[in-house]
């Protein structure tokens, strides 16, 4: 059995490491399990095979090109503070990210 099963649309993969679940892959690259699965059929969302390339959805667009890579202890908050924005823009930009659970390393769009 090969590492991938059908071709990827996006061409957008991302490779299972140790401790990775669909969950938390979801929340990193701003989509949903559901989404995950639907691109990925087949696949055991309770048993990820480490080295497994994963089918990944088209990247959203960032109008602006500028990311903020979230640090631990970020909060939505800070980065609006520390960017000169709003909460409510960054949310706006963003409409994937759970604000109460912002994940070491997620890119969040910010305003140009």
């Amino acid at each position: 059995m090969g590492l991938l099963q059908i071709p990827c649309p996006s061409g957008r993969y991302w490779r299972v490491e140790p401790g990775d679940t669909l969950y938390l892959i979801a929340l990193r690259i701003g989509t949903t399990v559901a989404e995950l699965e639907r691109l990925n059929p087949g696949i055991d969302p309770y048993n990820l095979q480490i080295g497994h390339l994963l089918c990944l959805p088209p990247e959203q667009p960032c109008t602006s090109g500028v990311y903020w890579q979230v640090s631990p202890g970020d909060t939505l908050y800070s980065i609006a503070r520390a960017t000169g924005t709003t909460v409510e823009k960054l949310l706006e930009l963003n409409p994937h990210v759970d604000p109460y659970n912002l994940q070491v390393g997620q890119n969040i769009c910010l305003p140009g």
